[in-house]
Formats: C-alpha cells, sequence, structure tokens
C-alpha cells in the first residue's frame, strides 16, 4: 500500500497512530485507512467516518493471512 494521506490521531487508546490511505483509494472516498500500533497489530478505520466511526484492531498474524489471501485471489468483490 502506497500511501497518498497520512495524519496522526490518537485512537481510544491514547496511542498515536499515523492513519494510511491507500494510493488505489477511490476518488469520493470509499475507502479504509491503517495504522501500525506499537505492539504490531494492524488497526482499520472507515476513512469517510474521519477518525469519528470505530477501529477494527487485528494481530499482525491475522492481517498477514488476510493479505495472503488477497494475493491468493481468494476475495470476490460483492
Amino acid at each position: 500500500m502506497s500511501a497518498t494521506e497520512v495524519n496522526l490521531l490518537s485512537d481510544e487508546s491514547g496511542e498515536q497512530l499515523e492513519w494510511r490511505k491507500s494510493s488505489f483509494s477511490a476518488v469520493n472516498g470509499n475507502c479504509v485507512e491503517i495504522a501500525f500500533r506499537s505492539s504490531g497489530d494492524v488497526a482499520v478505520r472507515d476513512s469517510k467516518a474521519k477518525g469519528m466511526g470505530p477501529v477494527l484492531s487485528f494481530r499482525n498474524d491475522e492481517w498477514a493471512a488476510f493479505l495472503d489471501g488477497i494475493a491468493a485471489g481468494e476475495m470476490h468483490g460483492a
């Protein structure tokens, strides 16, 4: 993921996160942003929520499995 936008915001835990949006994001803002936590976990949020919505957190191994699934063609659009 190459970042086109980075913003530093604290999450609910108080940890300052560097949020990144993919350069492949839709122009209309339909995108997710990710941030890497100091623990190694990956935080994910909806970019349309402007930092006010929920944040999902995945362990590093879960995130790696997700990316491997995408690379293997296991994810299909609706």
